[in-house]
């Protein structure tokens, strides 16, 4: 894959915002490679990451283009002035349309996160559904916090992880499907101007053709 082949959702001369393939990692390793790299035929210079999206995930990310910007974007994310919204196919059917998740969450090892009362730190989660598909359901989800796999911890935790997700479930059911289905849709944020953009990454095919399937299957 190309910097060519990753598409620019929105540039100005302060950020980079662009629509994250699943698969590719959002900040570079050891110096090098990951979404990054792919990016210097956009922007040769330095990108500052401010947030990150699991390499298995797709959708909307941001990176800022100096140290100033990146200040000024890291200080909305403390404060909680980013808005975020995800989209994320769940296994089987939640009983009410909405909800909110508030359990504290902590690393575990091995790559891994879960909810601890006692030691995890507070992390938040809304989520309203978007569509009932066979078997499944669609939800649109907004993390207040930005713990590590926050979103997928949150709905595992309520007995509703994310289809594809080999990290949080059944691993022999997960790996019936072909990604992680969880999307970063749209954020919002205040440019230096004071100006605040929304910017949305419609999903990928990918995403687009299991919905497809399960679609083909709902009564």
């Amino acid at each position: 894959m190309t910097g060519s082949a990753v598409r620019v959702l929105f540039e100005n001369a302060d950020y980079l915002a662009v629509d994250k393939p699943e698969g590719v990692v959002s900040i570079a390793e050891a110096g090098k490679g990951g979404l990054p790299e792919l990016l210097k035929d956009v922007f040769p210079g330095k990108l500052y990451p401010v947030h990150r999206l699991d390499r298995e995930a797709s959708g909307v990310i941001v990176y800022a283009k100096s140290a100033d910007a990146h200040r000024h974007l890291n200080g909305q994310f403390d404060r909680r002035e980013v808005r975020k919204t995800y989209l994320a196919l769940v296994h089987g059917a939640t009983g009410p349309a909405h909800g909110l998740i508030n359990a504290p969450i902590r690393a575990y090892g091995s790559g891994r996160m879960g909810v601890d009362v006692r030691r995890g730190k507070p992390s938040s989660t809304e989520w309203k559904v978007a569509e009932r598909l066979d078997g499944a359901t669609l939800l649109r989800v907004h993390p207040a916090t930005g713990r590590r796999h926050q979103i997928r911890v949150h709905l595992f935790h309520i007995g509703h992880p994310i289809v594809g997700d080999l990290k949080y479930g059944d691993r022999t059911l997960q790996g019936r499907y072909p990604r992680l289905m969880l999307h970063a849709l749209e954020i919002e944020f205040a440019l230096l101007s004071g100006e605040r953009v929304t910017v949305e990454a419609p999903p990928s095919q990918s995403f687009e053709d299991v919905l497809g399937g399960l679609r083909k299957k709902r009564p």
